[in-house]
């Protein structure tokens, strides 16, 4: 058992092999620092995510401790000199501030007598073998998704990506979002307003505190089905979509003031990777909860609902046709916009 160990690297981004060379270093010391790399504009994560993604993940080992350390090299050629693994190993030592009896590494630098010139003779040198678990940060930032089983949970929400669904009513939102779901083997946002309009009998009797209630859940649900999506979250419906809502159910113009002030404020913070609008090209299907309002004239609010979508400026992408063809073409913009393809 070794009194004080390190493990040190810049984790952009963190992956299952630096989480199985901390947990074997940890068992292997009294106290083990995971030193943090960074310096500000090179990475593709910040520090602080960096820290919050391997605190979560070893908070439950007691004799770890995390550093963050900061250097100047501009980028990852520059900090692969012998100047900054110099530095770096100074600035190591004076941070933990006793003597580090073991520095553990990747076998991926074996031979290479870089750790052995930095540490030795005051530190053994141990070398994890890097081919347990077959992955580098490098491979991950190349492609994320094909790299997706080596990405621990925490880090997921961070690359997932967030795919909204909106439309007229009756357009088949749902229906599309649960079908891309399972196509994916991922989950999916609900339309809370399908619970609160079931609650009030039907759109008619829905009041001001319905709609604030369809807007602050479906944001929470979204932050809570990001955790654990798999490559990407679908999501039935929006802040914008509860905005038009607002207008077209409540009279009183300082409740229906209120709802679009706070529908604004989400819609604000909303941030989805790709938006698709269902035009209201399928089969209108009153389930005794709709509004016959909108079944007549079903052009006209839908272009309502995307005139929102232009005043703040997101751009859509509209989906005709019949189920088929919209689940078809979704599955190609997907495609092409991230290259992930269906888990069949």
């Amino acid at each position: 058992m070794y009194n004080v160990g390190m493990y040190g690297g810049s984790f952009d981004p963190l992956h299952i092999g630096h989480l199985h060379d901390i947990i074997r270093a940890a068992s292997m010391c009294r106290e083990l620092y995971v030193m943090i790399s960074w310096c500000e504009g090179r990475e593709s994560t910040s520090k602080e995510l960096r820290y919050r993604w391997i605190y979560n993940n070893v908070k439950h080992l007691d004799n770890v401790k995390i550093i963050l350390i900061e250097d100047k090299a501009v980028s990852k050629e520059e900090y692969n000199t012998d100047y900054y693994w110099e530095k770096g190993a100074e600035d190591i030592k004076k941070c933990i501030g006793k003597p580090i009896d073991a520095v553990f590494c990747g076998s991926d630098y074996f031979g290479t007598n870089r750790f052995e010139s930095l540490y030795e003779p005051e530190s053994e040198v141990i070398y994890f073998d890097r081919s347990e678990v077959p992955i580098s940060s490098t491979n991950i930032r190349f492609d994320v998704y094909k790299n997706w089983q080596y990405i621990p949970p925490i880090c997921r929400p961070y690359y997932a990506k967030k795919i909204l669904v909106v439309g007229g009513e009756s357009t088949g939102k749902s229906t599309l979002v649960q079908n891309l779901a399972i196509a994916y083997n991922t989950n999916f946002v609900r339309e809370i307003g399908r619970d609160t309009c079931e609650i009030a009998g039907g759109e008619d009797n829905m009041d001001k505190y319905d709609l604030y209630e369809n807007l602050i859940r479906q944001k929470a649900e979204e932050i809570e089905a990001l955790k654990s999506c798999n490559r990407l979250l679908f999501v039935d419906t929006d802040a914008l979509t509860t905005k038009f809502y607002s207008r077209f159910l409540l009279s009183d113009k300082n409740d229906i003031k209120k709802c679009d002030a706070l529908a604004d404020a989400i819609a604000r913070i909303n941030e989805f990777d790709l938006v698709l609008f269902l035009e209201p090209t399928v089969e209108f299907v009153q389930d005794g909860t709709r509004s016959e309002k909108i079944e007549a004239d079903r052009v006209k609010y839908s272009n309502q609902i995307k005139k929102l979508f232009y005043e703040h400026k997101i751009d859509f992408i509209s989906l005709g046709g019949d189920y088929l063809n919209r689940f078809n073409i979704a599955k190609e913009i997907i495609k092409d916009k991230f290259g992930i393809e269906t888990i069949w």
